[in-house]
């Protein structure tokens, strides 16, 4: 199965995804969200994971994506842009990842005569990379049962 790219963040994020499917383990703080019944049957569900570390610490869809768009822009500005996300917000998303982890996941440097920047850390790649990967394994070992649950949908007029 393979994951369907889905708008995040800013105006483009949906309001609620309270009435999603939902898989909790409260053991591991991993939150697993199909996409919202919003998604017409025909098309690709795709999985959103959420891993909760504790109350002040979560990595989910939306700070990854801010990560990878940092890596490729070299800014956090730009990436916060192509998220229709505000520069305050990506800023705060930035400093929640850094403060959550041991080490920090983006390196910035100050605007001047040859302009700011931002680059993920080591760590900050070693991050991203096995989120995603994690994005592959549960898709992939959860394709039948998603595919199951998908069948069972009302047929949405389009």
């Amino acid at each position: 199965m393979s994951l369907r790219q889905y708008p995040r963040g800013g105006a483009s994020r949906p309001v609620s995804h309270a009435d999603a499917p939902c898989a909790h383990d409260r053991r591991f703080g991993i939150v697993a969200r199909m996409m919202p019944p919003s998604v017409p049957p025909g098309d690709t569900p795709s999985l959103r994971i959420r891993i909760v570390f504790g109350d002040d610490a979560m990595l989910g869809p939306g700070k990854a994506d801010l990560l990878e768009r940092i890596r490729d822009t070299g800014s956090i500005a730009a990436a916060g842009r192509a998220m229709s996300m505000s520069y305050k917000r990506a800023w705060m998303l930035v400093e929640e990842m850094n403060n959550a982890f041991r080490d920090p996941l983006i390196e910035s440097t100050r605007g001047g005569p040859r302009g700011g920047g931002a680059r993920l850390t080591e760590a900050g790649a070693e991050v991203l990379a096995n989120y995603r990967k994690l994005e592959e394994i549960m898709a992939e070992a959860g394709a039948a049962r998603i595919g199951t649950i998908q069948s069972m949908l009302k047929d949405i007029p389009g």
